[in-house]
């Protein structure tokens, strides 16, 4: 790095703000690269298993020791905050009719977060580099090893809430964060200090799988968002079996919290929600081919969990739903390639139940040769056979 001795860094940490904000950074704070303080908790929640199958964050649990291990050398991170709620109608969930499922807000819009997020930080870099030739500067988002709740906490962004997810007074918590590292020593702002969660447990007693172990403490094995997005394989029965609201993602524990039911909304029109991204049509999704997935959601938040996993959590949620109109796709789903599909399609048809449903069983099991699936038709036809 080149830096000029007269460099006045609290002056260009002020500019470098004013830059992120017209870029559509709403929240901004710096704080100096160190060892996160919570850094032992992280090392208890993976000894604990509460990672699910996440295995990329045990094979760099090093790499989160220090911001040096993104940036070589990094002084100073600058903390940024981007909402997404974009109106107050989006705020609120309207009636939700049978064969649909929602999605979580943060995905509703046309566009990828990390794409959008991703420009502006190389635009924000970019700036900073033509005034400090030489600089060191990375920006990164939720891909990076970097516990960047507790550096935007570090940095005066807000305060993390009993539901493990960063708080704010003017934004609740719906918002993106991201963070541009440097070796620049830029102003560092006060961290926050108070927790204004109080004796609040919210979050907590509306979570309907119950994930939170404890305050702070999430159990991502038992979270919906983690099973309908994150979970590459098969969804625990018990989870499956309340899986008929959301088919990606979960808003529950920030719809309830009180800080998100008076947040600002944004009005970046790049975050506008399209309306056919706020639900999906559970059978639309059952009948997508590789193709037709790869037309509507490439390029969206929903691409994320691929159509394999999007077709499986529509299968869970119209056997969660009891969804009559759905036995003819979910019997097509028993001879799919993929076992998982297979083997999800039996339980939502076990779940559905009737005479259709179950002579589509019975045919399956006659010609299944996966063991898995098999004891998923097993189980459905021990279901089915009880209430026929």
């Amino acid at each position: 790095m080149i830096m000029q001795p007269q460099a006045d860094w609290p002056e260009l940490t002020r500019h470098l703000k004013q830059q992120a904000s017209e870029l559509g950074f709403s929240l901004a704070g710096v704080t100096p690269a160190a060892t996160p303080e919570r850094l032992s908790h992280l090392k208890q929640w993976l000894d604990n298993g509460y990672a699910g199958q996440m295995q990329y964050l045990e094979n760099r649990r090093a790499a989160y020791e220090h911001p040096s291990h993104i940036l070589d050398g990094c002084r100073t991170l600058l903390m940024l905050g981007t909402p997404y709620l974009f109106s107050e109608q989006q705020r609120h969930n309207p009636a939700l009719a049978n064969g649909r499922a929602r999605v979580a807000r943060y995905a509703q819009s046309s566009h990828d977060y990390h794409d959008v997020i991703r420009g502006r930080l190389k635009s924000l870099k970019r700036w900073l580099v033509q005034r400090c030739p030489g600089a060191g500067v990375r920006g990164v988002i939720d891909t990076a090893p970097l516990l960047e709740r507790e550096f935007a906490e570090a940095a005066g962004l807000g305060w993390v809430g009993k539901n493990t997810l960063l708080l704010n007074r003017r934004w609740g918590s719906y918002f993106f964060l991201a963070a541009l590292l440097t070796d620049l020593p830029l102003q560092v702002d006060s961290p926050m200090t108070t927790q204004h969660c109080g004796t609040c447990t919210a979050c907590l007693d509306h979570c309907p799988t119950q994930a939170f172990v404890a305050p702070y403490v999430l159990d991502a094995n038992r979270c919906l968002s983690y099973a309908t997005i994150e979970a590459p394989g098969e969804i625990q029965p018990e989870i499956g079996a309340i899986l008929d609201q959301w088919i990606f993602g979960c808003d529950i524990c920030q719809e309830v919290c009180p800080w998100n039911r008076k947040s600002q909304v944004t009005d970046d029109t790049v975050w506008q929600p399209k309306p056919e991204f706020a639900e999906l049509n559970v059978i639309e999704i059952l009948e997508m081919t590789e193709e037709m997935f790869r037309s509507r959601f490439r390029s969206t938040p929903l691409w994320r969990s691929r159509r394999r996993g999007m077709v499986r959590n529509a299968a869970l949620v119209a056997g969660a739903q009891r969804l009559h109109a759905a036995i003819t796709p979910l019997s097509a789903m028993l001879c799919d390639q993929d076992p998982l599909l297979r083997a999800c399609a039996a339980w939502a048809l076990g779940q559905i139940g009737g005479t259709v449903a179950h002579q589509q069983l019975r045919r399956a099991s006659q010609v299944e040769s996966d063991s898995q699936v098999r004891s998923a038709l097993d189980q459905a036809l021990r279901r089915l056979s009880s209430t026929l």
